[in-house]
């Protein structure tokens, strides 16, 4: 999962790169509502956690210029602003859900799952596509309820095919899925999808990714 955190107290950003990192999620930290604009535009996130309190603007005009740019992935606040006009606010501006600080790291993370999964248009924990289940909690995956050992690249490639399956999907963007605002080689992307083709027909499943010469590529199966 590729994390946006919008948070000005480097403390708390700190604790929750950390911890998110630790459970296998890609992590960009901003500390300003311009800094969070650029990274929401120009990166594929799947779900940015804005606090309210941001030192350039408040938290709410990010979320409603988020949303005015055609951004659709879910975005959890996180306010020390307990009372229902503030939680009412957040959502009318765009939010899909709130968090009131303090908070458990369990929740924080229940709850970032939880908004992934729905956003993508899956409600349990898992994607199925033929004989293919990922397990979104775990990061693992199975074909024909055996396991598959990827590396974690594979694995994020694998999945960000799958929540995008029969949408083509450009090098550039798997890229950017892989190394945020680092810079990657192309060839890497070649190389792993030749190692994800022949572990996945290795273990049962036909060839379920097609190259889409000078575009990208896509996932032919439709998942669940």
């Amino acid at each position: 999962m590729r994390v946006l955190i919008v948070e000005d107290d480097p403390l708390l950003s700190h604790h929750l790169k950390s911890e998110l990192s630790e459970l296998g999620n890609q992590v960009h930290c901003a500390s300003t509502a311009e800094e969070g604009l650029f990274v929401a535009k120009d990166y594929p996130n799947d779900i940015a956690i804005v606090d309210l309190g941001l030192p350039d603007r408040d938290g709410l005009s990010l979320i409603r210029d988020i949303r005015r740019a055609g951004i659709r992935m879910p975005i959890l606040i996180l306010t020390g602003r307990a009372n229902w006009q503030d939680k009412v606010s957040g959502l009318d501006a765009g939010a899909d859900d709130y968090l009131v600080k303090p908070f458990q790291k369990e929740e924080l993370v229940a709850r970032l799952n939880a908004l992934v999964r729905r956003s993508a248009g899956f409600v349990k924990p898992e994607i199925n596509a033929d004989n293919i289940c990922v397990d979104l909690l775990a990061k693992k995956i199975s074909v024909k309820e055996q396991p598959v050992e990827l590396t974690a690249f594979e694995y994020d490639l694998l999945e960000y095919l799958i929540r995008h399956s029969r949408q083509v999907v450009s090098k550039q963007r798997l890229l950017d899925v892989l190394y945020q605002d680092q810079e990657g080689d192309p060839n890497t992307i070649e190389v792993m999808m030749s190692r994800l083709r022949k572990k996945l027909t290795q273990a049962g499943q036909d060839n379920p990714i097609s190259t889409v010469r000078g575009q990208g590529y896509i996932f032919e199966i439709s998942a669940s």
